[in-house]
């Protein structure tokens, strides 16, 4: 397992911008993940 995160690593050492990437992509998944457990405890109605 050790191997994968160093490789990883490495990865985004070479390629800078992906890191800008991957958490752009974060931040709207986890955006979209609030959106939808806010609309699970909501009642519409009497």
């Amino acid at each position: 397992m050790e191997s994968n995160s160093s490789s990883m690593a490495a990865y985004l050492a070479e390629h800078p911008k992906m890191v800008g990437v991957l958490f752009t992509m974060l931040v709207v998944l986890s955006q979209g993940a609030g959106v939808v457990a806010a609309g699970q405890g909501t009642t519409v109605g009497p």
